[in-house]
């Protein structure tokens, strides 16, 4: 069964579906899919779908949406691995105190991207950046759009979604820093431009995108990136550009050959200026 998260929640196999259509048993899913091959504790998928004060009769209706999910999953296993001998019972797991998603390794792709976010991470320590990237790309082309877009999420599902929006930025950064030491700046500056655009208080990506302008030979817009950050983070937070921002924007000012992709070794961005 392949199960895809980073995007609409969608669960099946062969074309045959265990999506429900109604929205606390699709939370369910959503959450037992995310951490598969885990014990969901009940608590915590009550938590979820009634908030910290579940009805009484929460227990029961949990686990009416699990039989339903059984239900699914018993269908697909007759349509797609008929005389297997599998039973849903098998796939969706009751435990002391909880359920299991048991599924093979690789079948959630919210799992395949921490995998290959780590995997491109190591590159990156071992300072093989060909490598890096072609791992981070591939775990930034198994997004599909938000994660969960079309799924309710209550307090569990609402960390998890932050957890993966987070490493997903993480990832994007990561390779663009790689790319960047291979001296491709200029190939990024159209997807630099629209990330700026997206994310005008995210300082790594701001002073991303100035470097890369710097060495495109666009000095001037460089600035004009950092100007704008700084009304921004003035007019909504009231607070200055970070230190290290502020000496990207006198280095640029100033020419600092520092900034240079010769000045620093080989497109490294200098430490001052790190991201």
């Amino acid at each position: 069964m392949e199960i895809r998260v980073l995007g609409p929640l969608t669960a099946q196999e062969n074309g045959v579906s265990i999506v429900p259509s109604a929205g606390k048993p699709r939370q369910v899913l959503a959450l037992l899919a995310i951490r598969a091959n885990e014990v969901m504790p009940v608590l915590s998928l009550m938590e979820e779908l009634w908030g910290a004060e579940p009805p009484r009769s929460a227990p029961t209706t949990l686990q009416t949406y699990i039989l339903q999910l059984r239900r699914r999953i018993a269908d697909l296993l007759e349509k797609c691995n008929p005389g297997s001998g599998q039973q849903a019972k098998d796939v969706l797991v009751t435990r002391h105190g909880g359920y299991l998603l048991d599924v093979q390794p690789g079948s959630v792709d919210a799992h395949e991207f921490d995998r290959l976010g780590a995997a491109g991470s190591q590159a990156l320590e071992a300072g093989d950046d060909e490598a890096a990237v072609r791992l981070l790309r591939e775990a930034q082309d198994l997004w599909r759009g938000p994660a969960l877009v079309d799924v309710p999420v209550g307090s569990r599902l609402e960390l998890e979604v932050t957890r993966l929006e987070e490493d997903r930025l993480g990832v994007l950064e990561r390779r663009i820093g790689a790319e960047m030491r291979l001296g491709r700046h200029h190939e990024l500056l159209s997807e630099l431009a629209v990330l700026a655009a997206q994310h005008p208080l995210h300082e790594d990506l701001q002073a991303q995108y100035m470097i890369a302008l710097y060495r495109s030979g666009r000095p001037w817009r460089a600035l004009d990136v950092y100007t704008r950050l700084r009304d921004t983070l003035v007019g909504e937070l009231g607070l200055e550009p970070s230190p290290r921002l502020q000496r990207l924007q006198r280095a640029v000012l100033a020419c600092d050959p520092a900034l240079d992709e010769r000045g620093g070794r080989g497109g490294r961005i200098p430490e001052q200026f790190a991201v």
